[in-house]
């Protein structure tokens, strides 16, 4: 996700210090990943030099007290970030199966690299319910997102499995 959208957009209900736009996007978005202060104040100031948010003066606040609004110009990038489709990402370079080719080619146990791999993502899943049922509605969605990626890579680990030995014959020389 980009952290210039993220502000823009935390900005629509109106205009704040970095301060808080730091503390509201690491409590909406940030819950794993929280910005530094000094990445929200250079975003900031990129924003400021491309125009999409500009400075609101406040009467007797001192020249560190910067108070950023949103523009129209930075309105019109939001709305058209939220409108475009996101790139499904196909994995078609995936490090699990290079690591599965390369133990077949050199002779290693590939069914054990898929059994390690698989106790790492149930590990993870396990973790990631934890958090779900423990948390509100943001971290169900998030852990839920995850989740159904990691049941799709279970798959994967799988019916590679069932076909090691098709694979082996394909890859080995």
């Amino acid at each position: 996700m980009s952290v210039n959208i993220a502000l823009l957009g935390l900005l629509e209900n109106g205009p704040r210090h970095g301060y808080d736009l730091k503390r509201s996007y690491d409590e909406t978005f940030g819950r794993d990943r929280a910005l530094h202060y000094g990445q929200v104040y250079a975003t900031m100031a990129r924003l400021l030099k491309n125009g999409l948010v500009e400075v609101e003066s406040e009467p007797g606040a001192g020249p560190d007290r910067k108070r950023y609004a949103i523009t129209d110009a930075g309105v019109t990038d939001v709305v058209e970030w939220i409108r475009r489709p996101e790139q499904p990402e196909p994995y078609l370079q995936s490090t699990l199966y290079t690591k599965v080719v390369l133990a077949l080619l050199t002779g290693r146990d590939a069914a054990a690299v898929l059994d390690v791999q698989r106790g790492e993502h149930l590990r993870l899943m396990r973790e990631l319910t934890r958090r779900k049922h423990g948390g509100d509605l943001a971290d169900e969605l998030i852990c839920d997102h995850a989740l159904f990626h990691l049941e799709a890579d279970l798959r994967w680990l799988e019916l590679t499995a069932a076909r090691l030995d098709r694979l082996a014959t394909t890859v080995r020389p």
